[in-house]
């Protein structure tokens, strides 16, 4: 039973410290629209995505009414398009992206995931038709997202997507050249992809899911970082203690929502996914809780540990509020999307480099990361393999959205807008990691995967 007490620091958690529901997301199956006809294909997912979510900005409208709680994004994800296309006799699988995009809009949603290809181990012919079809179709749709695996603990990391990945990224910006290259804020790079994330842009609905489900991701920088204003002084235990205590009040506002959602929805509950996930306002950073914990500038020494504390706490404070805690749940460590971290690199404090770094104990990768638009495709690749070793070397899921901005150079701004914010052009090493993506093959699993 909720005392008055708890309903009052909700509340104040809501109004005052950024305590919001990121999204609702509904997964939706389309593994039942597969056809030979391209057409018919597009017409049935069409058809289903409409038919299954039609009401779900509704819902989603109501709860912030009647719960009082902010929710900023309403989304879908799907099957993995590759998955779904293969069975079509067609070269371009951008006519499916385009029916997601008119399904997405014409039922009121901010993005449809799952534009999406699983080559952890290899490809089939729709997994090359699908990444061959990217570049075009994040060009030519709205809130469509696409995301590819390229490895996993289990089976290593496919070098040949890899390399691949790195030229789909330079075309894509290319061909949203006019658009500062926010094709490419809409493409995910993952090893150890999960099934049930309902965060964009790498969202989609996974083989082993039910045929439609509710997942909700929840946030609150902003409401920990005030927690932490509490105990100045106070040791690093009692700083994971009150981050720990935070976080499973957080987890249970969302559970609450999504619960409702998907009672309302008349679908399944999913996952709560605790993902600390930061907007461009101020009061609302991941950045900001490292230096309230006690570092003069995020990047700075001691970052890592921080981080890794931080992420730790904020899982554990969530299991024990929720038994179905899944997805990405951490800290997001955006740049664009992140006030703190955009001031952190505008001050130097910030690099790359440092962004890998903290990659190992995070919750995803490097997101949201503008780059000079003369970056080569293979420095893209090489980027993408450094992060996938990190997470296959240690099982946990890590990703890249890198943004090369043609004619930006380090030290340019790009305004993306919205939810995406804005990011100073951050610098890449110069040497040249051409040779070995050329060796192209697959990097072999870890040995004690072999084990488990």
């Amino acid at each position: 039973m909720f005392e008055i007490k708890d309903v009052l620091e909700t509340t104040r958690m809501i109004t005052e410290n950024n305590l919001d529901v990121r999204t609702i997301t509904m997964g939706i199956s389309l593994r039942d629209c597969a056809h030979p006809d391209i057409k018919v294909t597009a017409q049935k997912i069409y058809d289903k995505v409409t038919k299954k979510a039609e009401n779900l900005v509704k819902v989603g409208q109501e709860l912030e009414t009647e719960l009082g709680v902010p929710i900023i994004n309403k989304r879908v994800s799907v099957t993995p398009v590759a998955i779904v296309g293969e069975s079509c006799d067609a070269a371009s699988y951008v006519p499916l992206a385009k029916a997601l995009d008119d399904a997405g809009r014409t039922i009121g949603v901010d993005f449809v995931g799952g534009f999406s290809a699983l080559v952890d181990k290899g490809y089939t012919n729709g997994d090359r038709k699908l990444i061959a079809s990217i570049p075009e179709a994040l060009a030519e749709t709205q809130i469509v997202c696409s995301s590819v695996s390229v490895g996993s603990t289990k089976c290593g990391i496919n070098m040949d997507a890899v390399a691949e990945m790195g030229r789909v990224v330079k075309e894509t910006a290319a061909l949203t050249a006019d658009r500062d290259a926010i094709g490419c804020a809409k493409l995910v790079i993952f090893c150890n992809a999960v099934q049930d994330n309902p965060f964009m842009a790498g969202a989609f609905h996974g083989v082993t899911e039910p045929e439609s489900v509710i997942n909700v991701g929840v946030s609150g920088p902003g409401v920990v970082k005030h927690a932490l204003e509490s105990v100045r002084g106070a040791d690093v235990g009692t700083v994971a203690e009150t981050i720990k205590k935070t976080a499973f009040k957080i987890t249970r506002v969302g559970q609450l929502v999504a619960q409702e959602a998907a009672r309302r929805l008349n679908t399944q509950f999913g996952i709560i996914d605790l993902s600390l996930a930061p907007t461009p306002a101020i009061g609302d950073s991941v950045a900001h809780i490292l230096e309230e914990i006690g570092l003069e500038s995020t990047g700075g020494p001691g970052t890592t540990a921080a981080l890794a504390m931080l992420n730790d706490a904020v899982k554990k404070g969530g299991l024990m509020a929720s038994s179905y805690v899944g997805g990405l749940s951490g800290a997001f460590i955006p740049v664009s999307e992140d006030a703190g971290m955009i001031a952190a690199v505008e001050r130097g404090s910030l690099t790359l480099e440092k962004l890998e770094a903290m990659t190992c104990v995070c919750s995803v990768g490097l997101d949201m990361i503008a780059v000079p638009g003369d970056i080569t495709a293979e420095t893209i690749s090489a980027i993408i393999a450094d992060e996938a070793a990190i997470g296959m070397i240690n099982n946990k899921t890590t990703a890249v959205r890198l943004v090369p901005v043609p004619g930006k150079k380090v030290g340019d701004r790009v305004e993306f807008g919205g939810l995406l914010g804005y990011a100073p052009v951050i610098a890449v090493s110069k040497f040249k990691p051409d040779a070995f993506i050329a060796r192209g093959g697959r990097i072999p699993a870890p040995v004690r995967s072999l084990t488990n």
